[in-house]
């Protein structure tokens, strides 16, 4: 029987700036701007480990058209690495790291094989003997928003056909429309397997045939959240088998904590620990996005300890973690049930401010601009004293907790 296996990976990005992450201890900082780089010896290692055919890399090696040298020179070691266990390596180029750069060349091993501007064929001869056809291009300039997906011709005879693509499907997402195709359009090829690239969320588009996006190979912001990483994938007559293999160093995360039933600063504090622990994985950092909602303190003690104090208390315990839980972001949401005596006991300022809220006469005015307008207008009706009361007390919560943040 027929057989191949090979690693599809997409959008390494590698040497990656991760801005607006300078706030970070030296060390975390170090290590999540080493992060492409880590990513991408996880993926050499398991190339090696899998004894795979060959390596597909479906655009934006590199995180811009410059192409670092720091970052060809890392890509180039690695790639030695697999010439030495004789693993020949696909690689087409994206809109990040397009042929029309401008950088200062360093060659690369000869089991690299980079595909240009137009789409062609590449043949491989395994070791077992099968013949396979890749297709592919990679990206003249930054910008290639037509339609090359009927430029790809399946070209007869070969044992496995695979389409390399970096591109989108469908128009509907958050990345540019760039070398846009549809599933169907990938269908009519009846090639036996299609390695995207572009979206970096890990998306399997079709499982017969494997139509993939292996995401990127490492997060380098809080919207690439969770692991990331490559697909081993196993082809034959009869069957496709595909393996998601994690290599990301670093993960981002973002959590929500309830904190309706804590009524001291310590439970906080306990919640929040609790979570960090169960987001703790072994040998990974994390990056995170903390949201605390419906904070209840009473105590104006407590409230000012947790604005001040809460976020440091966490990272003091990470300093040292190679498995750090870093908060990146603390969003505190506070959900304030106080009744007026507490207030005004506790500051006079809180008299003066419900008293000028029960003096209030001008709420016609305040709202009249809505009835003036053209379009709101034709859908507003006049309120009831009810309805107006009600408003008055929403705009009163509302401050009270603008007031208290």
């Amino acid at each position: 029987m027929k057989q191949i296996s090979f690693i599809h990976a997409a959008d390494l990005h590698l040497d990656s700036p991760m801005v607006g992450l300078k706030h970070l201890p030296a060390d975390i900082l170090s290590r999540v701007r080493k992060s492409t780089f880590t990513a991408l010896e996880k993926l050499t290692a398991a190339a090696i480990d899998r004894n795979v055919d060959f390596v597909i890399l479906a655009g934006d090696l590199y995180d811009g058209e410059d192409r670092s040298l720091r970052a060809q020179s890392r890509f180039r070691n690695e790639m030695q690495k697999l010439l030495q266990k004789d693993i020949p390596v696909y690689v087409i180029h994206g809109n990040h790291d397009h042929l029309n750069g401008s950088w200062v060349h360093l060659e690369m091993p000869s089991n690299v094989h980079f595909f240009g501007s137009d789409v062609e064929v590449k043949e491989l001869h395994t070791k077992r003997g099968e013949k396979v056809h890749l297709y592919g291009f990679s990206y003249l300039q930054r910008h290639i928003l037509d339609k090359r997906i009927d430029d790809y011709q399946k070209i007869e005879p070969a044992d496995f056909h695979i389409g390399i693509l970096h591109g989108n499907e469908g128009g509907g997402t958050d990345h540019d429309n760039y070398a846009p195709f549809s599933i169907k359009d990938l269908y009519g090829k009846q090639f036996d397997y299609w390695a995207l690239g572009h979206i970096h969320k890990r998306t399997i588009l079709s499982e017969n045939p494997p139509i993939i996006y292996p995401g990127n190979l490492q997060g380098r912001n809080k919207k690439e959240i969770g692991v990331k990483g490559c697909y081993h994938v196993s082809l034959n007559d009869l069957e496709a088998n595909t393996e998601f293999i994690e290599t990301s160093d670093v993960v981002w995360e973002e959590v929500s904590v309830d904190a309706a039933a804590a009524d001291n600063f310590q439970e906080i504090l306990q919640l929040c620990q609790v979570t960090i622990e169960r987001l703790r994985k072994a040998s990974l950092g994390t990056l995170l996005t903390l949201n605390l909602k419906n904070v209840q303190l009473v105590d104006i003690h407590e409230k000012k300890i947790l604005d001040s104090e809460l976020l440091e208390l966490l990272l003091d315990y990470e300093k040292a973690e190679e498995s750090f839980v870093w908060i990146v972001d603390l969003i505190v949401q506070n959900n304030l049930q106080l009744d007026r005596k507490h207030l005004i006991n506790e500051a006079d300022f809180y008299g003066e401010l419900f008293a000028t809220i029960d003096d209030y006469q001008n709420l016609e005015t305040a709202i009249g601009p809505l009835y003036e307008h053209q379009m709101a207008r034709k859908y507003l009706k006049g309120l009831t004293a009810s309805e107006q009361n009600e408003l008055l007390e929403k705009a009163e919560k509302l401050l009270i907790g603008l007031l208290y943040q």
